[in-house]
């Protein structure tokens, strides 16, 4: 898989993401969404850096157990309950994703909610990634 990312001169500078993946070549993987749930499907941490932590997380060892790597993420979707609260924490956060997915920029979107399905998580993460 070939994964091409286009960021236009004509658009703000992006940080933390890319405006547009261009993926070609391999398979679809469509990654459910994942919040701060531990093996006991508990939400761990009490803070969204701690939840963005555990939620990257799971979204990556579903990605590693469907053949994939973080490079291959074309696409990803972070649903806060908080933006506000995900805005101030945002240089937090970047730092956690380029440690645990690096710097291959997924064209990426966050989104408030009201809740989201457990009352306690503060997050979620989503996606869709093209293997070779």
């Amino acid at each position: 898989m070939t994964a091409e990312r286009i960021n236009p001169p004509e658009l703000s500078p992006p940080t933390g993401f890319s405006h547009a993946v261009v993926a070609t070549g391999g398979r679809l993987v469509f990654l459910a969404g994942q919040t701060a749930l531990d093996t006991d499907g508990k939400v761990v941490g009490d803070t969204l850096p701690e939840q963005f932590e555990t939620a990257l997380g799971n979204l990556l060892t579903a990605l590693h157990a469907s053949g994939g790597t973080p490079a291959d993420l074309a696409r990803v979707t972070v649903y806060a309950t908080d933006v506000a609260d995900y805005r101030t924490h945002a240089a937090e956060l970047g730092r956690v994703w380029r440690r645990l997915a690096g710097r291959d920029y997924p064209a990426m979107a966050v989104v408030e909610v009201v809740r989201l399905w457990d009352d306690r998580a503060l997050v979620e993460l989503d996606g869709f990634a093209v293997l070779p």
